[in-house]
C-alpha cells in the first residue's frame, strides 16, 4: 500500500541505521513500550512484518469504517514507538486501527498507517499532524493514503476457467470481489486473471498465499504482482475494441464478474470509469501541471481530463 502522490524517500536526522541499534538504546525504548502497554491495556500483536492495534479496537461496534479513512504517516524516527505515536494520533480522532511497519532488528521502517473511525477524524490528522514535530528536527508527513486491492496473476494455463479460477479462490482467500481473465500479454497459450479483493489487506494475504504456492493453479512461470496502472489501461482499451462475439465466444473476454457482492465505488476513479461506461466514453487522457508552490506546504494544480472535464485541485506533496 502507498500513499498517492510523487514517491519520494525521506530520512530524518533520527533514522539509525540497523548497526547502531545498540542494546542500551533498544531497552530504554522497549522498557517505555511495555511500561505503557501494561499501563493502558493495550495488545500490540506483530505479523508480516507490521505491528497492529485495533482493527478493530476493543470495544468497538458494528462495520469497518469505509473506505477512505486511512492516513500514512511517515519520516518516523526509527525508535519511535505505539507508546508515543498511539496517543498523538488518537488525540485529534478516534482509532480503529493503528499499523506500524517493523524490521527484523527491532526499529520501525519509518513509517505507519492510522485508520479512523470516520474521514473526518482522518482529514482532522492530516491539518494538525502533517510537518508535526515529534521530536527537535524531525518532522513527520502525514497525508492520505491509498490501498492497493488488486492482482495480475501471469501464466495460467489456458485451460483454466472463469468458473475453476473462482471457485479455488473463494475457498483459499477472503474478500475476491471480481475474477476476469485475460489472453497473456506476455506467455503464448496462457492467461493472465485479475483479481480483484475488498481491501488492501485483503489483497496482500492472497498475494502472499498465491506467491508461496499455497493454492493449486495450474500454469507455469505464474507471476503474481500488483495489478499496474498501464497494463490496467491496456486490458480495458481491448475489452473495447473486442468484437461482441469475439466476447462470448470466450468467457476470458469478459467483464469482471461480480461474487459474492458487487464492488463497491471507492474513489474518484472508479466514479470517472463508472460515468465513461455509461456514457460510452473511450479511455480518458490526463494532463497535469503544477501552477503554484503556497508558502504553508501546499501545491496548486491544474489538471485536465480529455476530452470534456477539468478543474483544479491542491493536494499537498507527499510520500
Amino acid at each position: 500500500m502507498l500513499p498517492a502522490g510523487r514517491l519520494e524517500t525521506f530520512r530524518c536526522d533520527n533514522h539509525l541505521p540497523p548497526q547502531k541499534w545498540t542494546n542500551s538504546i533498544n531497552q530504554d525504548r522497549k522498557t517505555s513500550l511495555l511500561a505503557w502497554e501494561k499501563e493502558t491495556g493495550i495488545e500490540l500483536v506483530q505479523i508480516n512484518g507490521q505491528r497492529r492495534y485495533g482493527g478493530p479496537p476493543p470495544g468497538w461496534v458494528g462495520d469497518p469504517p469505509p473506505a477512505g479513512t486511512e492516513v500514512y504517516i511517515g519520516k518516523l524516527p526509527q525508535d519511535l514507538y505505539e507508546d508515543v505515536l498511539i496517543p498523538l494520533f488518537q488525540s485529534v480522532g478516534k482509532l480503529y486501527e493503528f499499523r506500524l511497519m517493523m524490521t527484523f532488528s527491532g526499529l520501525n521502517r519509518g513509517f505507519a498507517y492510522a485508520k479512523y473511525s470516520s474521514h473526518r477524524g482522518a482529514r482532522d490528522a492530516i491539518a494538525a499532524l502533517n510537518h508535526y514535530p515529534v521530536r527537535q528536527g524531525c518532522a513527520i508527513v502525514v497525508c492520505w493514503s491509498t490501498q492497493k486491492r488488486e492482482l495480475s496473476v501471469d501464466g495460467l494455463a489456458a485451460s483454466v476457467s472463469q468458473q475453476e479460477l473462482e471457485a479455488t479462490l473463494q475457498r483459499a482467500t477472503q474478500g475476491i470481489l471480481s475474477v476476469t481473465l485475460h489472453a497473456s500479454p506476455r506467455q503464448r497459450q496462457a492467461k493472465l486473471a485479475v483479481l480483484k479483493y475488498s481491501s488492501h489487506q485483503a489483497a496482500a494475504l492472497a498475494k502472499k498465499a498465491l506467491m508461496e504456492g499455497n493454492l493449486r493453479l495450474r500454469g507455469s512461470g505464474m507471476r503474481v504482482e500488483w495489478l499496474h496502472p498501464d497494463l490496467k489501461q491496456k486490458l480495458q482499451l481491448w475489452e473495447e475494441r473486442a468484437p461482441a462475439s469475439q466476447v462470448q465466444e470466450n468467457k476470458s473476454l469478459a467483464a469482471p464478474k461480480p461474487l459474492a457482492l458487487p464492488p463497491a465505488v471507492q474513489n474518484m476513479l472508479d466514479h470517472l470509469n463508472t460515468l465513461r461506461r455509461r456514457q460510452c466514453l473511450g479511455m480518458p487522457l490526463f494532463l497535469t501541471k503544477c501552477i503554484r508552490v503556497n508558502p504553508n506546504g501546499w501545491l496548486q494544480f491544474w489538471y485536465q481530463q480529455s476530452p470534456s472535464w477539468h478543474k483544479e485541485l491542491l493536494c499537498r506533496s507527499h510520500n
